[in-house]
């Protein structure tokens, strides 16, 4: 949590004014009892009317004073707190955008939404509070021991005994309260992940009628994650009822020892009413005080994650190579190994092929083969545990990332579109693209019509998660965004899934009719969309068990030939 302070350095002047703005206002109230006593001690009980007016005046005046610097101090604070949350969340993203798939994988979607929403908010509001309290408070309960302390010695002894027994309170709620409110964000992280998954598997639950089985899931986390914040809040809801009883206590003493001393003249009755307004402000204010320990104490907490999500580096180093050397030999696998984070066999074993530049490559297998993990591999979205990868005779692991996949057009499997216009979804693929180059683009990924039949063409809204579109329409359009920047690899994730064979077809020859057209993976289920490629790999079980041409594999491999008879056996064959 502490590391994460450095993002107030640019709020010094607020967090400085802040709290000093707030001593003012408490250097006010302190004031008041005292003018108070002398109202009662020489306007009161001396009949002088004058005084009495005076003394009203100048508590009007100091209420004013007070208000102004209130004012000024929570502006300060909120000011500091926003531009606190603004830095860190901005920090906490550029960190994730970081990380490699095999950290996001290991941590959560879940968790890192909580840490920078929940935590961040928790964290927001601590600082807020700091600011404006952590000195006011402790300022105003030892001033208005010090001014018990010029009033009467005796009687300030009681506050010395009362703030000693309040520390002990407050400090043990702090500490034991710290790591409970840590496992409740944790639990938070389980909670919102189970959430994220019914929300996007909502119509795979009801199609299946198992809404019951996860509504009493949901429940059960729920119901856990509620006895754990009702036992962490009745223990640190004792906070309040025990500081009040301690000072009610006090202030009882205080009244019975006034009224002793008070008959025999060692105080005057103004001087009791005094000390009286001064316990009062000790009240007040450790209220103040403990609430301010609780939310600091979860702001701890949720500060400690967030830091731990900052501190977080990408287990992916990054190259230093920014030029290629175009050879004929474009991608090279040799003996490439891939095996996801908490796995105990590889997803991918063993893969040796080497592939010419311009060459059109066919990955086809069974569901789990490997397909995905082969290609992901190619921009280094996941690392090879053993073997390499080499792209233009280099290792892709000596490429910066960024320079090497500037020139891959990725199109994944779940077709993703921004909210936006068509033009600024396509630019995402180049974002100096012109009109012309998006034209294109669409006209070969066979989207060009899509535009022509919106309203407003390119400057058409696509709601959030590309909604307004069909499908194919999705998968069209992200193949367009792929191609507009004329990469020289081009992967093709089962993008045309959701495309009619013809289409697809169409798709395919307008890629290869291409000028310089990419090296290019096509990965499918479908046997026709790799038919026509160069060469076709066929994964089983993380194993490549064929490589040729379709003619080839239907003599040697028994696994393409399953494949493709499944599909293209004609009706009535045994």
């Amino acid at each position: 949590m502490r590391k994460l302070l450095v993002y107030l350095k640019d709020y010094k002047k607020e967090t400085i004014l802040g709290p000093l703005f707030k001593l003012l206002e408490a250097s006010f109230e302190l004031l008041v009892p005292l003018v108070i006593a002398s109202m009662i001690d020489k306007g009161i009980a001396g009949g002088d009317k004058h005084h009495i007016i005076m003394m009203c005046l100048v508590l009007i005046l100091l209420c004013f004073v007070g208000f102004a610097s209130a004012v000024t101090a929570q502006f300060f604070a909120a000011k500091a707190a926003a531009g606190f949350a603004k830095k860190v969340k901005r920090a906490l993203f550029d960190n994730i955008q970081k990380l490699s798939y095999t950290d996001i994988d290991r941590i959560g979607t879940s968790a890192m939404i909580t840490r920078m929403t929940s935590d961040i908010n928790q964290v927001q509001q601590g600082v807020n509070l700091t600011i404006r309290l952590l000195l006011r408070s402790p300022f105003v309960v030892l001033g208005a021991m010090v001014m018990a302390f010029t009033i009467n010695a005796r009687q300030a002894l009681i506050f010395l005994v009362t703030i000693i027994l309040l520390s002990l309170v407050v400090g043990f709620i702090m500490r034991w309260s710290i790591p409970r409110y840590g496992a409740i964000q944790a639990g938070l992280d389980g909670l919102l992940s189970l959430t994220r998954e019914n929300h996007t598997g909502v119509r795979v639950i009801r199609a299946f009628s198992h809404e019951q089985e996860e509504k009493d899931k949901f429940g059960s986390r729920n119901e856990s994650l509620k006895n754990l914040q009702i036992f962490v809040g009745s223990v640190t809801a004792l906070m309040n009822p025990v500081t009040y009883a301690i000072l009610n206590l006090a202030v009882a003493y205080l009244i019975y020892r006034g009224a002793i001393l008070v008959n025999s003249g060692s105080l005057t009755q103004g001087q009791v009413v005094a000390l009286y307004n001064y316990m009062s402000q000790i009240l007040v204010e450790l209220i103040k005080f403990a609430n301010l320990i609780l939310t600091v104490t979860k702001a701890i907490a949720s500060g400690n994650r967030v830091q731990e999500m900052l501190e977080l580096k990408t287990s992916m180093e990054d190259g230093t190579v920014t030029e290629f050397n175009k050879t004929d030999e474009h991608i090279v696998f040799s003996n490439a190994s891939m095996r996801y984070q908490g796995d105990a066999e590889d997803s991918l074993e063993g893969l040796d092929i080497s592939i010419k530049r311009g060459e059109r490559i066919g990955v086809i297998g069974g569901t789990g083969s490997g397909k995905s993990t082969l290609i992901n591999l190619i921009p280094r979205f996941y690392d090879v545990r053993e073997g390499s990868v080499t792209i233009d005779g280099k290792n892709v692991k000596e490429y910066r990332l960024d320079a090497l996949r500037e020139r891959i057009g990725i199109v994944p499997q779940k077709a993703v579109l921004f909210h936006g216009t068509i033009r600024d979804n396509i630019r995402w693929g180049k974002n100096d693209a012109t009109d012309e180059e998006i034209c294109e683009a669409l006209s070969i990924a066979q989207a060009k019509e899509i535009v022509d039949g919106r309203p407003k063409g390119l400057d058409d809204v696509v709601s959030q998660g590309g909604k307004n579109f069909s499908g194919g329409q999705k998968q069209r359009l992200t193949i367009a965004r792929a191609l507009v920047r004329k990469p020289e690899i081009l992967i093709l994730d089962d993008s045309a899934s959701a495309l009619d064979y013809l289409t697809d077809k169409k798709l395919r020859d307008a890629i290869a009719a291409m000028d310089n057209p990419p090296t290019t993976f096509i990965v499918s289920q479908r046997a026709s969309s790799v038919l026509n490629c160069d060469r076709i790999i066929v994964l089983d079980d993380g194993k490549v068990v064929g490589i040729g041409t379709s003619d080839e594999l239907l003599v040697k491999c028994d696994t393409y030939k399953e494949i493709y008879d499944s599909q293209y056996k004609k009706e009535g064959a045994v």
